[in-house]
Order: structure tokens, then sequence, then C-alpha cells
């Protein structure tokens, strides 16, 4: 392979990762956007989505039906998992984050780290602490496509985020929760005083997250083959960075920052080494924060007068 060769490949397998985060990431980005809370618990939630899609996995095997209806058994599958993590996000929200509104930011910053780590072990005493096989869904097929190569499966996680992505830009941009979600990001008081259901609005804003993070999940499990439950830390933190490098905050940016993130990891991985690809996250982290805080399209800021 030529070094174009490479270097498309790498790229192609970094988009492949970068769609994934991208997923993860806009969870970060539409909660703090909202209530400036940096949610530390979603990568978790993440985590348990990649345990639910292997638990109805298990199932539909027992059951005798298996996956080879693939245009019955992939949408179900995605559909009972987003529901499931949309409904861990509600509980989340409602049972730890509702009650500490109004404390001090710290407060509910430490309790998003609690939940963290009762989630890890909670899915480490249901499944155990060693890797766990994702069935594959799909029989691989591979394309060569100018010395790159393509699998089904690569294309097929693409196809899927880039439509959960639109689905949730006509979300936030056409329907009424999601045009009160806006309204809440620009000034909540103001919304409140408005008649939005401030409560409602920021529940659904964490039921969405929480089920774009489950699909990312289970496309996670697909094309790694294995998951663990410390998946939902490092995937987290790498998504979070994904939220800042866009502009923690900024919907659009969340998805650009998880894309970058993951070609840059890919490349990375390429030409220096695999062992060392999770550090570049971080590397590239500590940069935006020294040099642009407010990310590439801007962070949304709480203005007060």
């Amino acid at each position: 392979m030529t070094a174009a060769d490479v270097f498309l490949q790498q790229v192609v397998n970094g988009l492949t990762i970068g769609m994934i985060y991208a997923l993860i990431a806009l969870g970060y980005t539409m909660v703090y956007g909202i209530v400036q809370l940096i949610n530390f618990a979603h990568g978790e939630i993440f985590m348990v989505g990649a345990y639910i899609g292997l638990f109805i996995c298990l199932i539909f095997q027992r059951a005798g039906t298996g996956s080879g209806n693939l245009v019955f058994f992939l949408p179900t599958m995605m559909l009972f998992v987003m529901a499931g993590t949309a409904l861990l996000g509600w509980i989340v929200e409602k049972s730890t984050y509702k009650p500490l509104r109004h404390a001090p930011r710290l407060a509910p910053l430490i309790t998003a780290i609690g939940v963290s780590f009762v989630l890890q072990n909670a899915v480490m005493l249901l499944f155990g602490p060693a890797d766990k096989s994702f069935p594959s869904v799909i029989p691989i097929h591979k394309f060569d496509l100018a010395n790159v190569t393509i699998t089904n499966l690569q294309v097929l996680i693409a196809v899927i985020s880039i439509s959960l992505m639109a689905a949730l830009h006509f979300f936030i941009q056409y329907t009424t929760t999601g045009k009160a979600m806006r309204a809440l990001a620009d000034d909540i008081k103001a919304a409140s005083l408005m008649g939005i259901n401030v409560d409602r609005v920021i529940a659904m804003a964490f039921c969405v997250g929480s089920a774009l993070a489950g699909a990312g999940g289970v496309l996670f499990g697909l094309y790694y083959s294995t998951i663990n439950f410390h998946d939902g830390y490092l995937a987290g933190l790498k998504a979070f960075t994904a939220a800042v490098l866009g502009g923690i905050g900024n919907i659009p940016g969340a998805m650009i920052g998880g894309v970058l993130i993951g070609v840059l990891e890919g490349l990375g991985a390429g030409y220096l080494s695999s062992e060392w690809k999770n550090v570049f996250a971080f590397f590239i982290l500590i940069l935006i924060l020294l040099f642009r805080p407010s990310g590439l399209l801007g962070a949304r800021v709480v203005k007060k007068v």
C-alpha cells in the first residue's frame, strides 16, 4: 500500500469509531447546554446500552430466532436498547440530579461520578468482570475501493449514526419539545416564565441523550466484538473530549468533534502506535483547554446580567 492508501485506510477506520463517539458526545452536550452539568455517568449509560444489546442477542439466540433476519433483528435490538437506556437516563435524572438542581455545582458533579461507579459495579456484578463476546449480527464482507478496505459493518455504522444525528437535528429544530430545549438552553428562567415545563424538558434531554448513547453502545459492540464494564469510562472521556472540541453545549460541534477525535485517533494508531491511541484524545483535550477553551464552534455560555 502507498502512503496515501495507508492514510485513507486510517481515515476510514477513524470515521467509523468517530461516529460512535459523536453519538455519545451528543448526550454530554445536550445536558450541559441546558443545565450546565457535566454528566460523567453518561459513559456508563453507553456501556449499559452495549450490555442490553448483548442481553437481547442472547434472548433471540435462546429463542431460536437468531439474527438471521437482519431487517427485523437489528432495528428491534436498537429500539429496545434505546428505550432501555432512555429509561435509565430518566431514572438517573429524577433520582439523583433533580433533587440537586439548585445545589452548588460541585454537588451534582460529585453525584455524577458516584452514579458512574454505581452503574459500573452493577454491570460487573450482573455480567462478571471478564470481557464478553458481542455476537455478530451480520456476516462481514469486505470491499476494496482504490486499495482502501471498507466492510459492510462500517457502512452500516455510518448509516445508522448519520440517520440518528439527522433525526436529532429534526427533533431539536422542528418539534415543540426540541424548541423548548433550545429555549431552556438560551435562558432557563425566561423559558419557565413563558410556561415551559422545565422539569419535563430537562428529563427529555436526558432521555434523548441516553438513547443515543445506548445506540452507540450497540454499534461499539458490533464493531469491536467484545465489551467490558470498563468500556464506558474510556469511551465516555473521549466523547466528552469530542464535546469540548466541538464546543460544549453546541450540538453540531459535538457531531464534528466526535468524528475528528475518531479520525485523529485512527491516524495516531496507524502512524505511531495503537497502544498509544487512547492518549491522543486527552492530549487534544489539554490543547483545547489551553488554546481554545470554547471549542471549534464555540461553547454555549450562560450570560448573567
